[in-house]
This record gives structure tokens, sequence and C-alpha cells, in this order.
């Protein structure tokens, strides 16, 4: 009985794979290829999801995780982060299931774990939002960043065309709150890469539409996508890279945070070297090093701008003067 109320509940849970198609959502299809990659890393995050809800336990999950090929395997943690954060949320499995996740195999892929709750977020009602303080101080902005990547990827038209941006957004409440919409905007970057088809003129047309105020996240995010994800050639970064002009160190940011979560998580592709390479001036490993390097010891004095954000700019300085292609 208990195995059958697990697989309904997957059944019931897991949205269907038609979601994530690039036709479904009316993104852009630059070609064949980065078409079938980006549908590919949406079919595997739904997969990591469906694994989630359907465990009876978040170990039990990681067994089928870790047989996922190694340049979608991220992906799929990312959608686990949101399977167990529906859980937790909806009440359906033992409290504590993101914790439990994060302090087992999940660990090495937290950054993604992260992200993937910020897409439970987007589909909960607020009552069933995570504790905030139960989260790493510094890496719980990314849970904001997963909610806006699905506000943009879902809500394309509001997100992304109107550019609505979430006033006085409710979490986290004690913990700069002011700085909630920008973390929201380096998650509407990661989206934009796909949304534009992985077509670096297109996502660069898409960013300078918003608000001067607002590309420099944007561009963060998308130079994250574009070093995870990929769907590029050399060519691509390069003009992607020049194209982002004063925001290119936030691309080379993003880029190194990208890096850092596969070279953490032993999930290395040529696609990273290619994109540290254009964007840093480095090999991943470097990349990954430089956030190691500069990541707060201890917690940042309460400001305007969060550690996270005290973060991010000082990776960004190292990045400065990057030369080009």
């Amino acid at each position: 009985m208990a195995n059958a109320w697990r697989s309904l509940r997957r059944r019931v849970l897991t949205p269907s794979t038609s979601e994530t198609l690039l036709e479904t959502r009316g993104f852009h299809r630059k070609n064949p290829d980065a078409q079938h990659l980006l549908e590919t890393v949406g079919a595997r995050f739904l997969e990591g999801y469906a694994h989630a809800v359907e465990a009876r336990y978040p170990a039990e999950a990681e067994i089928p995780l870790d047989r996922i090929p190694v340049q979608f395997r991220g992906f799929a943690y990312e959608g686990a982060g949101m399977g167990f954060a529906m859980l937790d949320g909806l009440r359906l499995a033992r409290r504590g299931s993101v914790a439990r996740f994060l302090s087992g195999g999940g660990a090495d892929h937290n950054y993604m774990v992260y992200v993937g709750v910020g897409w439970a977020m987007a589909r909960l009602p607020r009552f069933c939002w995570p504790d905030i303080d139960a989260m790493d101080p510094l890496l719980r902005w990314l849970v904001l960043d997963g909610y806006g990547f699905h506000q943009a990827y879902f809500r394309t038209a509001k997100y992304v065309h109107e550019q609505y941006r979430d006033q006085a957004f409710p979490w986290p409440a004690h913990d700069t709150p002011s700085y909630a919409g920008r973390a929201i905007d380096q998650g509407i970057g990661r989206a934009l890469w796909f949304i534009g088809g992985t077509d670096v003129d297109l996502v660069a047309t898409m960013i300078e539409k918003f608000p001067e105020s607002r590309r420099s996240d944007l561009y963060g995010g998308a130079g994250l996508a574009a070093t995870y994800a990929g769907g590029v050639d050399e060519s691509e970064l390069c003009a992607f890279r020049d194209r982002a002009g004063s925001h290119r160190s936030m691309v080379a940011q993003g880029s190194a945070f990208a890096a850092e979560a596969r070279v953490r998580a032993g999930l290395l592709i040529p696609h990273t070297e290619l994109a540290t390479r254009v964007f840093c001036g480095m090999t991943p490993v470097e990349a990954a090093a430089v956030t190691q390097e500069l990541r707060p010891a201890r917690p940042v004095p309460a400001g305007a701008l969060p550690g996270y954000e005290v973060w991010r700019q000082a990776i960004a300085e190292r990045f400065t003067h990057v030369g080009g292609c």
C-alpha cells in the first residue's frame, strides 16, 4: 500500500514533460541541437522531481539521481530540491525533507537544491513556504533566484515582456528585504537563456529592454546559465560577453558560480571549460576557487546589501579586467 501511495503521489504531483517543450512555452528555437539540449534539461529536472516525491526518504532518491548523465545530473538535483520542498510544504512527508537531503547526497549540489526550493515556493501558498532560518544564511538567496526563474519561465509575458517586478516581496522579511527583487532578477536572467533558446543576440536584446538598473543582475543570471547549461560555441560566448558591455564582469561572476556548482558536485563538462575561459579567463577549477577565496568567512554586518551580494560584487571585481576573445 505504501508503494502504491508513493507512486500515486508521483503521478499526481509531477508536471508533464510537455510543459518544458519550447513549442509549448512559446520560446525561441535557435536550431534543433539547442532545442534538444534545453528540452532535455527540462525533462531531467522533472525526472529528479519525480524521484524526490516518490522516495520514502531523501537518501533513497540519491540512487536514481546519481545514475543520470553528468551533463544533466545537476538539473535533476535541482528538480529533487523542488520535490522535497513540495513534500515539506504540503505536509506529505516527515518535515525537514530538504534539510535531510542537504545533509546527505544533496550537500554537493547545494546551489541547485536551493534553486529548486525556489521553484516550489512559486507553486505553494505562502503559509507553506520554507523557514528561512533553517537555511544557509549566505546561500538562501538562491531560493529567490529559483523563484525568479520559475516565474519568468511559466509567466513569461508578465515577468519578461511586461517586466513585472515583485514589490515588497515577503521573504526573507528580516534579511535585507529590499534585495529580494534583485535576487529574483538573477533567476529571471537565467530563464532568459532558455526563453531565448540560447540565441545570444536575442537574450541580450531581451535584457536590454529592461531598465538599466536591472541589467547587471539579469546578465549575471544569463552568464550562469550560459556556463552551466551551454548550447553555444566559442564565438557565441564571445559575442554575448562583448554585448554585455559594462556588465561583463557580472557575466563572469555568474559563470564562476556555475563553475563552482559543477566543480563541487564533480560534474565538469567540456562546455564549462570553454565558457569560463571566455567569460573568466581561467579554468573552471580556478574560477570556482575564486568564489571560495572571496566567500565571507563570517556573517557580513547588516547594511544596505546582504553578504550574498557583497560576495557577488567581490567576485565580479576580480574579473573586471578580463580581456576579449
